[in-house]
């Protein structure tokens, strides 16, 4: 039996994302993501009055027949969230934690889903995949994985990005739109998401911090690693420090946004204490431009 509170804390999730969806799509939701128009079903022999531009001509050469390519018209959409719950995602300075951002994102995004009668399903991850969720409709399912979202305790600490997209080609089959949803402090993940590209539309939502980006000067402190757990100590006052932190943050960042380049993946950047509403529909508008 859920407890009152926990029913009561996920309906007002659904309600408020429900009213951003609302404020968000304003019918831009199949444009951004539909529009594709059809998907490769099946090959079959060559018929008089096929059109030429379908012959498949790997197939045709080791057949020594010609075959035609056949398509369907895509009907629905199949959305998978992929969350990152691990421990980095407790940082906030801005009203909100990282982690209540991934899932009023991810909540948002669901119901942009179930609202258009689209399938979404859900996995949060760590360096464990920590919990997977089918992709299904309906509001019943919604809630879920809004309770989920909120309430799922990690076992891991880490971020294992590769993990999580080689679990997601083990369990999907056709093609979906992924929302890749994490800050992204992991390395050694670049080939796995090139082939999980080739099969899905992907869209890295980077979520972070406006303090992520530099080091106050408050001094000699301790510092430990959410992740790792590792603890250091650190001054603060040291003005050679803070460069050398922002510098160091400032390369990851533009590494992980020139192999999104080397990849043709357009990230959404969202920070904490921001309204999501606002990106979102850029983003969505900017992709139903280019359909």
């Amino acid at each position: 039996m859920i407890p009152r509170e926990v029913i009561q804390k996920i309906r007002r999730v659904q309600i408020r994302t429900s009213h951003k969806v609302d404020e968000m799509l304003a019918g831009t939701w199949h444009s951004a993501f539909k529009g594709r128009g059809i998907e490769f079903e099946e090959v079959r022999p060559y018929q008089v009055g096929d059109d030429v531009r379908t012959i498949d001509w790997n197939v045709t050469a080791r057949s020594g027949e010609p075959y035609v390519k056949l398509f369907r018209e895509e009907r629905e959409l199949s959305v998978m969230l992929l969350i990152d719950l691990s421990g980095s995602q407790s940082f906030g300075t801005n009203q909100q934690t990282k982690r209540e951002v991934v899932t009023e994102v991810g909540a948002t995004l669901a119901m942009s889903a179930i609202k258009n009668n689209d399938k979404v399903g859900l996995t949060l991850f760590t360096d464990h995949i920590e919990k997977s969720v089918p992709a299904r409709k309906g509001s019943r399912h919604v809630l879920r994985l809004i309770r989920e979202m909120l309430y799922c305790e990690p076992m891991g600490t880490g971020t294992d990005i590769r993990q999580a997209l080689e679990h997601l080609n083990r369990i999907s089959n056709r093609k979906c739109v992924l929302f890749l949803i994490s800050d992204f402090q992991d390395e050694n993940y670049e080939s796995t998401l090139k082939v999980a590209r080739r099969q899905h539309d992907i869209v890295p939502v980077v979520i972070s911090d406006q303090r992520e980006s530099t080091m106050p000067n408050v001094g000699l402190i301790r510092l430990q690693d959410a992740e790792s757990g590792e603890i250091i100590t650190l001054d603060t006052a040291s003005r050679s420090n803070r460069e050398a932190y922002a510098r160091l943050y400032r390369e990851r960042s533009e590494a992980r946004d020139a192999m999104f380049r080397r990849l043709r993946l357009e990230p959404l950047h969202i920070e904490t204490g921001v309204d999501i509403v606002e990106p979102l529909r850029r983003y969505f508008h900017k992709r139903e431009s280019r359909t």
